[in-house]
C-alpha cells in the first residue's frame, strides 16, 4: 500500500468510513491498556507465592501501574505534537507488548515490576488519545454517538477481563496474564499502520522544535507518588504517612508554580492552565476528580461489602455483579446517542443523582434483605456511570479552543485517576475508621450489626460526594442552554 500517512490521503482512501476505522482502530489499543490495569489483581496472590514475598511489597504491580498511567497521560500532548499520532500509538502499543512479553518471562520480581511500570507508562499516555480524535475528527452531532460506541468497547475490557484472567490463572498460573493483553497488542499495531494517522485529525502537523517540561513532570511524579503513597501509609497508620503527605502538597503546589510561569514566558506546560479559564472545563473536572473517587472507591467497597458483611461468597458476588456490567455496556451507546441531541450538563447530572442514589439505597440491604435488591441497586448505579462516561468529556471539551483539546484531554484523564486512586484509599481509611468507632474489626470472621452500619456510613460519605460533583454538573451549561 502507499505509505502516505496524512490524514487527507487516508481519508480520500478509506472514504466516509475512515474515521470510525480510526475509532476501532484505538478502542483495541484502549482495551488492551484498560484491561492491563485491572486483569493483574487476580494474579497477585500466585505473583506472591512464586517469588516468596508479601502480600505488600507484591501489591506494588498494581499500585506501581497505577502511579506511572496516571502521571504519563499528562505527556500525551507533547508526544503527538512532536512524534504525530501514528509514532505515539504504535509506540504505545509495542511498550504495552513489550511489558506483557517480558513479565510473562520475567526469572525474578523486579523484572515483574519493570514490566508493569512500561505497561502503566504506555497505558496512560494512550488513554486520552481517544477523546481527542473523537473531539476533533467527527462532527459535533456524531460526536456523542462515537463516544458511546467505543465507550461500550471499553467497558467491556474491565467487566470481563478479571472473568477471563481468573480462568487463565487457574489453567495456566499467573504468567498468562502478562501474555494476555499480547494479541490485542498484535491487532492494534496492525490497525495503526494503517488507520492512524501521522497528522492529528484537525490537520497539525507534529512538531520537532519543542522541549518537554522535564522539571513539571518531575515535580508532579514526586507529588502524586508522594500523596498515594501518603494515603496507603494512613490506612495502615504508619508514620510515613506524616511526611509523605505534606511532601506531595509541597511537590503540586510547586508543579501549579512552574506551570504558570512556563505559561507567563512563553514556553509549554506539561498542563496548560489556561484550560481552567473556561468554566465548563473547570467544573469538568471537579466532576471527573470526584467521579473517579466515587468509581473507584466503590468497586473497592462493594465487593468487600457483600463478602465480609453480608456474607457472600467470592464467586456468588461475581454473578451479582456481572448483570450490572452487561447494563453498563448497553446503557452507554443508548446515552452517546442522546448526547448528540440533549445538554451533556443534563446527561452528567442525571447519571450523578442515579450513581447517587444508588449509594444510598444501599443502607436498605442488611444480612436479611433479598438479593434482588443488591442486584438491583448495583444496576442503577451503572446505568448512572453510563449517563456520565459518554458525556463528559463532551462536556468538558467541546467549548475549548481546538488547539488546547489534547491538553484538555490528557489533564481531564489524569484528575479522574488522580480521584480514582485517592478514592480507594479513602473508602478504606473511612470504612475501617467507622468499623473501630462501632467496636469491630475486620479481623473478626463474624459480621456484625455495627459492621454493616460502617459500611453503610461509607456508602452515605459516596452519595454525599456525587452531590457535591452534581453542583459542579450544573455548571456545564453552555450559554443559551
Amino acid at each position: 500500500m502507499s505509505h502516505d500517512a496524512s490524514l487527507a490521503a487516508l481519508r480520500e482512501r478509506y472514504g466516509p468510513r475512515y474515521r470510525w476505522l480510526l475509532l476501532l482502530s484505538l478502542m483495541v489499543g484502549t482495551m488492551a491498556s484498560i484491561m492491563s490495569s485491572t486483569v493483574v489483581n487476580v494474579a497477585i496472590p500466585g505473583i506472591s507465592q512464586h517469588f516468596a514475598i508479601g502480600q505488600e511489597r507484591t501489591q506494588w504491580v498494581s499500585s506501581g501501574f497505577m502511579v506511572a498511567m496516571t502521571v504519563s497521560m499528562l505527556t500525551t500532548p507533547w508526544l503527538l505534537a512532536r512524534f504525530g499520532y501514528r509514532t505515539v500509538y504504535a509506540g504505545t502499543m509495542l511498550l504495552l507488548l513489550a511489558g506483557g512479553i517480558v513479565g510473562g518471562l520475567a526469572g525474578n520480581f523486579s523484572l515483574v515490576l519493570g514490566a508493569r511500570v512500561a505497561e502503566g507508562l504506555a497505558a496512560g499516555i494512550v488513554q486520552p488519545i481517544p477523546a481527542i480524535v473523537i473531539l476533533r475528527g467527527f462532527a459535533q452531532q456524531e460526536q456523542g454517538r462515537a463516544s458511546g460506541i467505543f465507550g461500550m468497547g471499553v467497558v467491556l475490557a474491565p467487566a470481563i477481563g478479571p472473568s477471563i484472567g481468573g480462568v487463565l490463572v487457574d489453567l495456566f498460573g499467573w504468567r498468562s496474564i502478562f501474555f494476555m493483553v499480547v494479541p490485542f497488542c498484535i491487532v492494534s499495531l496492525v490497525l495503526a499502520w494503517k488507520f492512524v494517522p501521522d497528522t492529528a485529525p484537525g490537520g497539525a502537523a507534529a512538531e520537532r522544535s519543542s522541549a518537554l517540561d522535564w522539571r513539571g513532570l518531575a515535580l508532579g511524579s514526586v507529588g502524586t507518588l508522594s500523596l498515594l503513597n501518603g494515603l496507603v501509609e494512613l490506612r495502615s497508620g504508619g508514620p510515613a504517612s506524616w511526611v509523605l503527605l505534606p511532601a506531595a502538597a509541597l511537590a503540586l503546589t510547586g508543579f501549579v508554580a512552574w506551570q504558570r510561569r512556563l505559561l507567563a514566558t512563553g514556553r509549554e506546560p506539561l498542563m496548560n492552565l489556561r484550560l481552567f479559564g473556561y468554566r465548563s472545563f473547570s467544573m469538568g473536572s471537579i466532576v471527573a476528580f470526584i467521579y473517579g473517587t466515587a468509581l473507584f472507591g466503590s468497586t473497592y467497597l462493594l465487593p468487600l461489602y457483600m463478602q465480609v458483611a453480608l456474607g457472600l461468597s467470592a464467586s456468588y458476588v461475581g454473578s451479582i455483579l456481572l448483570p450490572a456490567g452487561i447494563v453498563l455496556a448497553v446503557t452507554i451507546p443508548l446515552v452517546g446517542r442522546m448526547a448528540d441531541r440533549q445538554p451533556t450538563y443534563l446527561l452528567v447530572s442525571i447519571g450523578l443523582t442515579l450513581l447517587a442514589l444508588s449509594f444510598a439505597l444501599m443502607v436498605t440491604v442488611n444480612s436479611g434483605a433479598a438479593i434482588w435488591m443488591l442486584v438491583a441497586w448495583t444496576i442503577l448505579g451503572r446505568i448512572g456511570l453510563g449517563f456520565i462516561l459518554p458525556s463528559l468529556n463532551l462536556g468538558s471539551l467541546r467549548s475549548i479552543d481546538k488547539g488546547l483539546i489534547p491538553y484538555g484531554a490528557s489533564a481531564i484523564n489524569f484528575l479522574r485517576m488522580l480521584g480514582g486512586a485517592c478514592g480507594i484509599s479513602l473508602c478504606a481509611i473511612v470504612l475501617e475508621w467507622r468499623i473501630a468507632a462501632h467496636g469491630d474489626s475486620l479481623a473478626n470472621a463474624a459480621t456484625s450489626a455495627g459492621r454493616l452500619a460502617a459500611f453503610h456510613e461509607s456508602f452515605w460519605m459516596l452519595a454525599a460526594l456525587c452531590g457535591v460533583a452534581l453542583v459542579a454538573a450544573w455548571q456545564l451549561r453552555e450559554k443559551g442552554q
